[in-house]
């Protein structure tokens, strides 16, 4: 038996700063930015009434409010990150936090946010979506 999986991935690039706050955290423990490229990539079996497994228009204006949060933004500062070291996993996951909320089609049943940290490295987030 074959499953089909329908997949659909959307980037965007901002400018954020942010200090780590473990112990010894060298350079990295003073504010400095970083380009994150954000990578937004929705799966499922079906597609909806349209064609689409989720409408990217959608898609682009969740990414317009997540950009206007975090760009130019000292990630320490935010509320989610109260208590945690800003680390570009935790930044992963709490992006996809962000964008689950506010996803309101039911066809993607799994999201996966992969969020570079200049071109460098890169940190995922995996979870299934309730729909």
């Amino acid at each position: 038996m074959t499953t089909d999986t329908y997949e659909l991935t959307v980037t965007r690039e901002f400018i954020a700063q942010h200090f780590l706050t473990v112990p010894d955290p060298g350079p990295e423990g003073v504010p400095h930015s970083h380009h994150f490229t954000v990578e937004i990539r929705f799966a499922g079996p079906e597609l909806g009434e349209y064609g689409y497994l989720v409408d990217i228009d959608d898609v682009e204006a969740i990414l317009e409010d997540l950009e206007e949060r975090y760009r130019d933004t000292l990630l320490n500062d935010l509320d989610e990150f109260d208590g945690l070291n800003p680390s570009i996993e935790h930044f992963a996951r709490l992006f996809g936090d962000r964008v689950a909320d506010a996803l309101t089609d039911p066809n993607p049943e799994h999201l996966r946010i992969r969020m570079w940290e200049d071109d460098v490295s890169w940190a995922s987030h995996s979870r299934r979506l309730d729909g």
